[in-house]
């Protein structure tokens, strides 16, 4: 056993010494080959075009937003804003943002600004975008959250001027959308508000006429204030449906937060019920209150109606106007686009081709090439003077020759 271990060994020394010999043997060759293919190499380094690559640091904006403010004279309006918020969050905000960098919209302004068809020779503008983005990198860092981007040019001012463009061209695109949880609450109650401010006119529009028409019916306090109540008690109402409109596009009915708001829905509406004798809507009862007959003439039940659209749609007005103002405060605090951390600026250094590492790979390939290439030879000779396979070696090459 211990011959046989010797013997392998023996045999291993011999290969690595036949090897050892062979290149020894041709080590002028190797020499040779191996500064020629460094001096070539060194000489493309210089010849092949510099590419310049110029980057830039963006930080996107918080996806926490601050509690809104409360409506002291409505309650359940907070949890409005929350539902509103939480059913339209973000859970990966730095993806998004990469996203939109990649989106289409973005990368098409930048081949207009700067014909990037003509730059990269491409005859349609998708072959365009996809060359540009060949040239160019968005990456989202996944500790720091901070978005590197990069931009690759021949000329190292243009790549610097690309990259800072490319930034500009997503903000354009950023301010006409609603991207945190914020901005998307200050849309939800823009169009909340605008629909209630319409509705507002057109019941003022409509008291007014009646008391052109009918003149102006004295209302005592006890009624107002029934009015007022009743109108206050709809606005909460309201806010409480939509806040489990909200809710559903992220709970399911066995959610308990669900419940809770459904049970608090309940309770509005039983005491909207008892306030306006069970029946909630303004336009369909006589009075739509529990008022003593005779309280007011016939002439005024109409009057009371309209008084209490108007009491109705002010109060939803004010409360959605909070609620955009609060929205449109936290949209503010946390910043709508991007926060450019690092501009680029103009590189000093070529990103490619990387002349120290390049001429030491080329180095280092030439050298591996010239001693396979004299393996192979060493290899051939030894083929072709061996008794049996030289001729059959002969013959193929005979054959090739033909």
């Amino acid at each position: 056993m211990q011959k046989t271990a010797t013997s392998g060994a023996a045999q291993h020394e011999i290969h690595l010494l036949e090897l050892l010999v062979v290149f020894a043997r041709r080590w002028r060759f190797i020499a040779l080959f191996t500064v020629a293919v460094a001096v070539l190499t060194t000489i493309a380094v210089f010849v092949i075009p510099s590419k310049y690559t110029a980057f830039a640091v963006v930080m996107p904006p918080s996806q926490t937003s601050s509690a809104s403010a409360l409506l002291s004279q409505i309650g359940g309006a907070s949890s409005l804003a929350s539902a509103a918020g939480a059913s339209l969050a973000i859970k990966n905000p730095a993806e998004v943002y990469v996203s939109l960098f990649r989106s289409r919209t973005v990368e098409d302004a930048m081949v207009q600004q700067f014909n990037l068809m003509d730059r990269y020779h491409k005859k349609k503008q998708s072959d365009a975008r996809e060359a540009f983005e060949k040239h160019s990198t968005v990456d989202a860092g996944a500790k720091d959250g901070l978005i590197t981007l990069s931009v690759t040019d021949k000329d190292a001012q243009m790549a610097a001027k690309m990259a800072n463009a490319y930034i500009d061209a997503y903000q354009k695109l950023s301010a006409t959308l609603a991207i945190t949880e914020a901005s998307q609450r200050r849309v939800f109650f823009q169009q909340q508000m605008l629909e209630a401010n319409e509705s507002l006119i057109i019941a003022e529009e409509a008291l007014k006429g009646m008391e052109q028409k009918q003149g102006v019916v004295q209302i005592d306090a006890q009624t107002r204030a029934l009015i007022e109540s009743a109108a206050a008690l709809r606005g909460q109402v309201v806010a409480k449906e939509v806040q489990i409109q909200g809710m559903r596009a992220y709970a399911t009915q066995d959610n308990p937060a669900m419940l809770q708001a459904t049970r608090e829905l309940s309770a509005l509406q039983g005491q909207l019920a008892k306030l306006t004798g069970g029946d909630q809507d303004s336009g369909s009862s006589e009075s739509g209150m529990l008022l003593a007959k005779g309280k007011i003439p016939e002439t005024g039940l109409d009057l009371v109606r309209k008084m209490r659209d108007v009491k109705y749609y002010t109060t939803i007005s004010d409360m959605m106007e909070k609620q955009f103002e609060a929205a449109k405060l936290d949209e503010a605090r946390q910043g709508t686009s991007v926060q450019i951390i690092d501009p680029a600026v103009t590189p000093d250094k070529r990103s490619f081709p990387k002349i120290t590492i390049t001429i030491l790979a080329g180095t280092a390939l030439g050298f591996f090439a010239a001693c396979v290439w004299c393996l192979m030879v060493e290899g051939f000779a030894k083929l072709k003077s061996h008794p049996d396979e030289g001729p059959r070696l002969q013959a193929l090459l005979n054959a090739l020759k033909r």
